[in-house]
């Protein structure tokens, strides 16, 4: 039986994923349990999330890590050939919910190597790589929504490869990563992809805004600064859920709608409190609309289906009250442009660092593996 807080934000409208994936998730049984018991409907993942994962030294990874060593793999491609391992697993679990929403949900995100962030060429190389290899209708592939990842975003949908656009932080970046996924839309059209079967989430991340403009509001110190603190976040999502209204009733939109396409949801990533002051699930009860995704940490997720009270839409009709944290904000010296250049900036730095760490734990088990058979 499903708990009653979770199928709530599921009632409303909102798609609950986890923001977690590892091998033990999936050979335990942890994460089928999630989907049965607390409303997952799908998985996201990151260079981040399979790299704590391997730290871990989890015992489920060794057999597949001997046999890539014993075959000669290099440190790339065994990294390549563990987490597409993980993802198409999940896709398998997750595949009878895919059925049932069509496509909506039941999805399984893969990220594109971080390092390749500036170089749309590579990125969409690798997109369709991943894609090929984990072979299933219910991959996403995940690209950051840097200036160069609005081209790659829009020739990996021109191949009919369903995108999660990832990374992104300012409005003005997610009407470019919307345009970027109607105009791959477009071209996948008049490539005779079955637009119906293309799927795409845009991630807007929360916490991260909160994190940064409260520490640049502690350092201004007045008690309108101090008033602010823990606002920028929600104010910020929720004025992209304007945006995301906006665009998708637009004449543009029509007519992809009316040739079978799905509209671009938006996703709340980075949902985790970073700030102990502040309630564990702000950024899922305060971020409640139809027809987005909310993607957690398992905290949270724990959190929400504790104490998670859910009382209908909390985004609609927050617009001018939102709009008004910015410029309250912007009355306290907060560069929203710079903050949320910044937070693009360290976003990828992180996610290189992530990478890196996959790398050196990928290449420490292959070495631990060889010495053990020699």
């Amino acid at each position: 039986m499903s708990n009653p807080n979770t199928q709530a934000l599921s009632d409303a409208g909102v798609s609950i994923w986890l923001d977690d994936l590892s091998r033990s998730r999936l050979t335990s049984g942890s994460l089928k349990k999630l989907i049965g018991e607390q409303n997952v409907v799908g998985v996201t993942t990151n260079p981040s999330i399979f790299a704590a994962a391997l730290a871990k030294g989890d015992a489920d990874y060794r057999e597949q890590v001997a046999e890539l060593a014993a075959a000669g793999a290099d440190v790339d491609e065994a990294v390549f050939q563990i987490t597409t391992h993980d993802v198409t697993t999940a896709c398998d679990l997750f595949a009878p919910v895919a059925t049932a929403s069509q496509g909506i949900d039941g999805r399984v995100s893969i990220e594109v190597d971080p390092r390749l962030a500036h170089d749309a060429a590579g990125t969409v190389a690798e997109a369709k790589k991943l894609h090929a290899k984990v072979d299933r209708e219910n991959v996403l592939i995940k690209i950051p929504a840097t200036v160069e990842g609005l081209e790659a975003i829009t020739a990996t949908l021109a191949e009919g490869i369903s995108v999660n656009v990832t990374l992104i932080f300012s409005l003005e970046r997610y009407r470019e990563v919307i345009n970027a996924f109607m105009t791959g839309l477009e071209q996948a059209k008049d490539n005779e992809h079955d637009l119906s079967k293309l799927h795409s989430v845009a991630s807007f991340f929360v916490s991260r805004v909160d994190t940064e403009i409260d520490k640049r509001l502690d350092a201004v110190g007045t008690e309108a600064a101090t008033a602010l603190k823990g606002k920028a976040g929600l104010a910020n999502a929720r004025l992209a859920y304007q945006v995301f209204e906006e665009d998708f009733s637009s004449e543009r939109w029509g007519v992809l709608a009316a040739a079978g396409a799905r509209p671009q949801r938006p996703l709340w990533a980075s949902t985790g409190v970073k700030d102990p002051a502040l309630p564990d699930t702000l950024y899922v009860t305060g971020l409640v609309a139809p027809h987005v995704v909310n993607t957690m940490p398992e905290k949270t997720l724990d959190a929400t289906a504790d104490h998670g009270e859910i009382t209908g839409d909390t985004v609609t009709g927050t617009y001018e009250e939102s709009n008004q944290v910015l410029d309250d904000l912007a009355a306290q010296g907060i560069d929203y442009n710079d903050v949320v250049a910044q937070l693009e900036t360290e976003g990828v730095d992180k996610f290189e660092v992530a990478w890196g760490e996959l790398l050196a734990d990928v290449r420490s088990a292959i070495a631990s593996s060889g010495q053990a058979s020699a």
